[in-house]
């Protein structure tokens, strides 16, 4: 396996990144991408990206040029599409084999990525995992049990409870970082970006009536794709903003995604009164309006989930209740942003990486509404 570039890539005119698939992971490759920018700096970059996702990058300033993919759409079609565009290098930063396939099927000369089965055939160079990476091991419903009863004392490291991110550099935008290193760049991490314009900011707070607020707007996202064991209880969501709003007069922005309907309307029920101030945007909201609208908030109070790490790269501070994953790996922004404050229980079986809690779902039960309503106050 090649450590440095070869001296055919160190210089290419043109580059393909493939991006990731999730919202969340597409903003964690912004550092990767704005140090390949920073190597490769007059060379056009370009983004090969799912449909959902190509909004998040317009006048993103390390990317020239995005090229989407309809959901099912081949890799055949997928690759005589990227032929057009004589790209003399490909990064690829998923692990699936299918993302290296559609580059070799594009025919690009250098195709870079890591080193994973299946797919090291369609690479020319592929890159060694990192010695410090650490593993997201979902946990078996008997080792969560055993976990709990020993109390934690014989916890793995590979999912350490308190891994020390700043010494094993552990989060996952050092993966994507280790990859443009491949090619030359800076591995130093640095602060997901992601850029929203002033007058989307305006035509979004028209757009919902958001021109006046007589008190600071605050976010809250309670739901989570991924599935519920990354959900803190909405009980205590509600309760968390009812006494958010009585001691700061804020207003409320509920965000949410179609399939959150149900679960943001019980919460804006719960909420409004005559004297409250609360929009539920669930559903209504475009990728770049969602954007907009997270620049605007004073905090987001969120779930692990896409628009967490969306926020946090537009400046956003977040407060975040994480039970079932890792802040060390997937936590919003660099890692050690004292503008987040991100919230753990001390349960020994977290985190699991599962979306079900096979037991009682200790590690969010395990964070009170105390808690987080003053780790909302100390942020804003």
């Amino acid at each position: 396996m090649a450590s440095h570039p070869p001296s055919s890539i160190l210089h290419p005119r043109r580059i393909l990144v493939r991006s990731t698939n999730w919202l969340g992971d597409a903003v964690m490759t912004t550092p990767a991408l704005l140090r390949l920018r920073e190597k490769f700096h007059d060379a056009h970059i370009a983004l090969l990206t799912p449909e959902k996702l190509k909004d998040l990058w317009l006048n993103h300033p390390a990317v020239n040029e995005t090229i989407s993919f309809a959901p099912g759409e081949g890799v055949f079609s997928i690759g005589k599409q990227l032929r057009a565009g004589e790209f003399d290098l490909a990064l690829v930063l998923p692990n699936s084999p299918r993302s290296a396939i559609e580059t070799w099927l594009a025919g690009i000369p250098q195709r870079v990525g890591y080193a994973r089965p299946w797919r090291n055939f369609f690479l020319t160079q592929t890159v060694a995992p990192r010695t410090n990476a650490v593993k997201m091991h979902k946990r078996t419903a008997a080792e969560i049990q055993k976990l709990v009863a020993a109390g934690g004392s014989q916890r793995p490291d590979s999912n350490s409870h308190a891994l020390p991110c700043a010494v094993t550099n552990a989060h996952h935008i050092h993966e994507y970082l280790h990859l443009a290193a491949a090619l030359g760049a800076n591995p130093e991490p640095l602060a997901p970006l992601l850029t929203v314009m002033p007058d989307e900011i305006e035509a979004a707070k028209k757009k919902f009536g958001l021109e006046k607020n007589d008190g600071p707007v605050f976010g809250l996202n309670p739901g989570a794709e991924y599935g519920p064991a990354k959900r803190w209880p909405v009980e205590r969501f509600i309760a968390a903003a009812q006494e958010i709003q009585n001691r700061t007069n804020c207003a409320w922005l509920l965000f949410g995604g179609k399939g959150d309907l149900q679960l943001t309307a019980r919460i804006e029920s719960a909420i409004r009164n005559p004297q409250s101030a609360i929009r539920n945007l669930s559903g209504q909201t475009s990728l770049r309006e969602l954007m907009a609208l997270l620049k605007i908030c004073r905090v987001l109070l969120t779930n692990d989930t896409g628009p967490m790490h969306v926020a946090a790269a537009l400046g956003t501070p977040v407060v975040a209740p994480f039970g079932s994953t890792s802040p060390e790996l997937t936590g919003p922004g660099l890692p050690g942003d004292a503008r987040h404050r991100l919230i753990k229980s001390d349960a020994p079986c977290s985190p699991c990486f599962l979306r079900e809690c096979p037991i009682d779902f200790r590690c969010m039960n395990g964070i009170s509404v105390e808690r987080v309503v003053e780790a909302v106050l100390k942020t804003v």
